[in-house]
């Protein structure tokens, strides 16, 4: 009797595998991975060195500035100190603004999530197809800067943003103007370039890489 037929197995195995790897959804993607490994090394570096906050609030150090060149010159010395607290402090009024406005909030992770899976990290060779139509990468491009412009400027979302930013700045400076930097040790600071946003470069230019090849 003959032996029956052998399947090819490593064959369907391989195809199956191929059409995985093809159908790997944008969020697993190494770039996307890089990308948010980047952010929490970078945010923990930032973080760690963050001046303590009782020697934010000190308020033996407070005083009022005869001047507005004193008051800009504080804000100078204060703002090369203090920096890592003082964005803190802008990311929380924008943060306590947003959550108070889950709409706003919505709409903001929708956009977010629509340039993240549509296209900084949808994979190159894998065409945007919506509601049976296949859209180009400049379209696909286009259609969301568009659509992001619409958001920020034509929606109460941009008021939103920009008075939670006045907000922050007007704290910032408030405190920069009135704290007495005699006492910080600035001959000891690191250069400007480093910090709390340091990391903006180098995560943009991560994310930004596959989209510059991908155009």
């Amino acid at each position: 009797m003959a032996s029956p037929p052998t399947l090819p197995i490593s064959s369907q195995s391989s195809a199956s595998g191929g059409s995985a790897s093809q159908s790997q959804p944008p969020i697993a993607t190494p770039a996307f991975r890089a990308f948010i490994s980047r952010i929490s090394s970078s945010l923990r570096h930032a973080f760690a060195q963050r001046r303590p906050w009782a020697e934010l609030i000190d308020r033996s150090s407070m005083s009022r500035p005869d001047t507005l060149a004193e008051a800009y010159s504080r804000i100078r010395k204060n703002f090369g100190y203090f920096r890592v607290n003082y964005l803190t402090l802008i990311a929380l009024a924008l943060a306590v603004s947003l959550i108070t406005h889950p709409f706003s909030l919505f709409v903001l992770f929708g956009l977010l999530a629509s340039w993240s899976f549509l296209y900084l990290f949808r994979p190159s060779d894998q065409p945007l197809v919506l509601f049976g139509r296949t859209f180009a990468d400049r379209e696909t491009l286009g259609i969301l800067v568009v659509l992001t412009v619409f958001v920020i400027f034509l929606t109460s979302v941009g008021s939103l943003l920009i008075s939670a930013l006045m907000v922050g700045l007007a704290i910032v400076c408030s405190h920069g103007a009135f704290r007495v930097p005699e006492d910080l040790f600035l001959d000891d600071q690191e250069p400007n370039s480093s910090g709390f946003l340091s990391f903006l470069g180098g995560a943009a230019a991560s994310a930004a890489a596959p989209a510059v090849a991908r155009v």
